[in-house]
């Protein structure tokens, strides 16, 4: 009994290997124990094909709240022995975003956004691996707040382990933000010797990991970015909603360092290029199109992470192994 629950805790952590690249998770625990992130980005404005300076900060928290964490073990099919390991978590999204326009801040205020998405962990001898998540949000400028174009998504992914060093997930998210989206995903991590890693998500990140240090993590990213926000733009009869879409990829150059075992401090740095900056009416038709040239950015990050909970422990006991 115990080798078969050692066996599913090695999968389970696996599994997380791969699904935290998705969230840029430099860490393990992120999902075990409850942690907070403060970031802030910037991008300075420069000139668009039409000769419109566009530029942008941004500055967002993020919650992660493990739930519940459980290990069963009973009969399944056939009545052959199963055991079955669940962790759900609860990750909260708030960012300020503050685009400027020709030096100006458009909308004034920026926009505002909430978020929030539930992810549930499986594992099972008999049905193996499988990530599953929903969630869904807004985000508003200050007048059209209290009426928002709420985005939601959802999708699972199952995943294959094709040895220690290599893992692959594949799997469909559904995507609506005024309108359907069905998204292939692929992912996948893989250990390049004792010090270096490859990992994604795709089509939306991918990673190269070096361990310089026990405390000290640098990687090289490619991430799909951007922001899909709504606003009110008044003429001298009306109020009119609209809605603004800004879309990157961004190549960076990012260090993580481990500080006290509970703060994470971080730096990343890089040029966001492909932008692109659109607007549509409420009948989602396009009204401006903006081909943005390459730009650099900076951010930086800091995030506590709590000691061990309740909940976590209870996990590693049932498993019989600590980590």
């Amino acid at each position: 009994m115990f080798s078969k629950k050692k066996i599913l805790l090695i999968g389970f952590l696996t599994a997380i290997s791969v699904t935290k690249s998705l969230a840029q998770m430099p860490s393990l625990t992120q999902l075990f124990y409850s942690n907070f992130t403060l970031r802030a980005e910037y991008t300075p404005e420069n000139v668009s094909d039409n000769r419109t300076k566009f530029g942008f900060n941004r500055t967002s928290a993020v919650g992660i709240i493990p739930l519940t964490t459980e290990i069963l073990t009973g009969f399944g099919i056939r009545k052959k022995l199963d055991i079955q390991a669940k962790h759900n978590l609860l990750i909260v999204n708030l960012s300020q975003i503050n685009p400027t326009i020709d030096g100006l801040e458009k909308p004034e205020g920026g926009y505002k956004t909430f978020g929030a998405t539930f992810i549930q962990l499986k594992a099972s001898l008999r049905e193996k691996f499988w990530l599953y998540g929903i969630g869904g949000g807004v985000t508003q400028s200050n007048e059209t707040f209290f009426n928002p174009q709420p985005y939601f998504y959802g999708g699972a992914a199952r995943l294959r382990i094709l040895g220690l060093r290599t893992q692959i997930l594949y799997g469909t998210a559904i995507v609506y933000n005024q309108k359907f989206r069905i998204i292939p995903i692929f992912g996948f991590t893989k250990a390049l010797g004792s010090d270096w890693k490859i990992s994604g998500i795709l089509p939306f990140r991918a990673s190269l990991t070096y361990k310089a240090k026990p405390w000290l993590q640098v990687d090289f990213n490619s991430v799909y970015d951007g922001y899909s926000a709504g606003f009110q733009e008044y003429t001298t009869s009306e109020k009119l909603i609209r809605r603004q879409n800004y879309q990157l990829i961004r190549f960076s150059l990012s260090a993580n360092a481990n500080l006290l075992n509970v703060f994470n401090m971080g730096i990343e740095g890089g040029l966001g290029t492909f932008r692109q900056l659109k607007t549509f009416n409420a009948a989602n038709e396009t009204l401006s199109n903006l081909s943005l040239p390459v730009a650099p950015f900076l951010g930086v990050s800091l995030r506590y992470i709590t000691n061990k909970s309740k909940i976590s422990s209870k996990f590693m006991k049932g498993t019989g192994i600590d980590i």
